[in-house]
């Protein structure tokens, strides 16, 4: 598995949040849940200007393996998605924590952040989730 960004924090099922400096943050899912779902053939985006709720599914990816649904987070307001998975899906096996990135929400409870797993309690729920 590749190194965890410190800047991360994690959903148990999987998806990650980077808090940008506007405040916004950007959602993807980790390079272990990349792992395990195989090559991506297929990437669902939400609708920019769509409300979302946290644990809410926002967007769907599909492997030759399964499909899978992306659960938001935290909840706000979609800003943006990253369209350049609909014609190559593949980046987020390439680079799950960078260019992989699915949507950035405009987020309506900073407080949902809370919540989350750090990058460490992360590693290990992923590292039982092998075993």
């Amino acid at each position: 598995m590749s190194e965890i960004p410190g800047d991360l924090k994690f959903q148990k099922s999987h998806e990650w949040v980077r808090v940008e400096q506007d405040g916004t943050v950007t959602v993807g899912i980790s390079d272990h849940a990349q792992s395990a779902l195989g090559d991506l053939v297929y990437v669902e985006l939400p609708e920019v200007g769509s409300e979302v709720a946290a644990h809410a599914g926002v967007a769907v990816v599909e492997s030759v393996k399964a499909a899978s649904d992306i659960y938001a987070p935290v909840s706000g307001k979609v800003i943006a998605v990253n369209d350049a998975l609909s014609d190559k899906p593949e980046t987020i096996n390439e680079d799950a924590y960078g260019d992989g990135w699915i949507f950035k929400l405009e987020i309506s409870d900073k407080a949902e952040l809370d919540d989350l797993l750090g990058p460490d309690e992360y590693a290990e729920l992923a590292e039982n989730d092998d075993h």
